[in-house]
């Protein structure tokens, strides 16, 4: 927060970055003010709603986006119609394959997003001026690569118990970056069949996990989507 008010006060950073969280944590830090005013020319800020589309798998991509705020689902979808969730991305990651011509995978809101875009050609020359932005995109996409890998030991090692501990335990953990301490709360971005596709179980078996995980004290569920952890470290120790 101490970043933050001192960037309210400097009138060389656009007005639109002055209140944006996100960028500190994300590509943006890593650039100047003269080039955070340069870039603010060329991107706008949307606000999707859960459940509409932001890429389709194959879809050419013509802008990137800096994700602000909520939860993106990632999923691949086999010929005979079968969807498999692949991952999700939370503030501050970037959507989209750099250099890449078209999507390898679908992105969808999970819950309520607000993005800002970035046009394709625009971030690309950017990344090739700037070793400081490049590096962070590369960090960025080792910290993904590292998660998935964490991931596939979650889903083949772990038995169902520890694969929906760890779910909640990955929520808890990147849905509000701001948000630090040993309690969170968080709403579910995904519905129990989603998240059976992602973890690889049934849907009887995911509500029977996380009411197993309430009944023990480790969780509070509100409004059958609203998650309250009240201590994180012992719903780690559940993740196995």
């Amino acid at each position: 927060m101490q970043t933050l008010r001192k960037d309210i006060h400097n009138s060389d950073v656009p007005v639109l970055c002055q209140s944006c969280e996100a960028r500190h944590q994300g590509i943006c830090g890593s650039l100047t003010a003269e080039q955070l005013l340069d870039l603010s020319r060329h991107t706008r800020r949307v606000c999707r709603q859960a459940g509409e589309e932001l890429l389709a798998d194959a879809m050419p991509i013509a802008s990137y986006a800096n994700v602000l705020r909520g939860v993106i689902k990632l999923t691949k979808v086999l010929e005979d119609g079968r969807q498999q969730v692949v991952g999700l991305q939370f503030a501050p990651d970037l959507l989209g394959r750099p250099f890449a011509a078209e999507s390898r995978v679908s992105a969808e809101a999970a819950s309520d997003v607000e993005l800002c875009l970035i046009p394709k050609t625009y971030f690309e020359t950017m990344l090739a001026q700037s070793a400081a932005l490049e590096h962070r995109v590369m960090m960025q996409a080792l910290r993904e690569l590292d998660e998935a890998r964490d991931w596939m030991v979650t889903l083949g090692r772990k038995n169902a118990a520890e694969k929906v501990a760890s779910f909640l335990y990955l929520i808890a953990t990147h849905i509000d970056p701001s948000e630090s301490g040993a309690a969170a709360r968080f709403d579910l971005p995904l519905g129990r069949a989603d998240i059976g596709d992602f973890l690889g179980l049934t849907i009887e078996t995911v509500s029977r996990q996380i009411s197993k995980l309430k009944a023990d004290g480790v969780i509070e569920i509100v409004n059958y989507r609203q998650v309250t952890v009240p201590d994180l470290a012992r719903l780690r120790v559940r993740c196995g």
